[in-house]
């Protein structure tokens, strides 16, 4: 079974993102230092780097029943951010989203992450978890209102590149059952 490529909600479409889609993802959140400060990937820093991105999505959608989602509003098809599963197995996927500086505030992180939890429960997943930095209050905050709940504090276990390039850091698990 595969997920649907395009997903809606009351105000967001959630779409597999295309090779078309580079320079926009880089302009309006891949390049910016205050959106991706607690991402587990490298600010871009041109859109060859955001073509990189594609280019794992691509694969990740052939190889996995789901992968990377762009963000857009219904409202106007902005460009809002992304989401999405990653698959460690058919049962378990590890989901995230980061938005663009002008969409945080407004609830879309918590909207985005209730259509991940609703596709992966299409999907069978059994269980879906996300990775956070101990000092991401917001995402944690995110985290909490859509029913997951503190599974383990990792030790030095993932490198947040944005913040110290090349140290392990402490993160959180969050995950739930569905």
């Amino acid at each position: 079974m595969k997920a649907p490529e395009v997903y809606r909600t009351e105000r967001l479409v959630l779409r597999r993102p295309r090779a078309s889609d580079a320079a926009e993802i880089f302009g309006r959140y891949s390049s910016d230092p205050a959106v991706t400060k607690y991402v587990g990937w490298p600010r871009h820093v041109s859109t060859v780097d955001t073509e990189g991105f594609l280019a794992i999505s691509d694969s990740q959608w052939n190889q996995w029943p789901a992968g990377p989602y762009l963000i857009e509003s219904r409202q106007d098809n902005k460009l809002l951010g992304s989401t999405g599963l990653g698959f460690d197995s058919p049962t378990v996927a590890a989901t995230g989203y980061v938005l663009a500086r002008d969409s945080w505030g407004m609830g879309l992180a918590t909207e985005a992450l209730t259509a991940m939890v609703a596709i992966a429960q299409t999907l069978n997943a059994g269980h879906i978890y996300a990775l956070v930095h101990p000092d991401h209050m917001a995402s944690i905050r995110v985290l909490d209102k859509c029913g997951f709940r503190l599974e383990q504090r990792l030790a030095k276990f993932l490198e947040f590149p944005n913040l110290d390039p090349g140290q392990l850091q402490d993160c959180l698990r969050y995950g739930r059952s569905i």
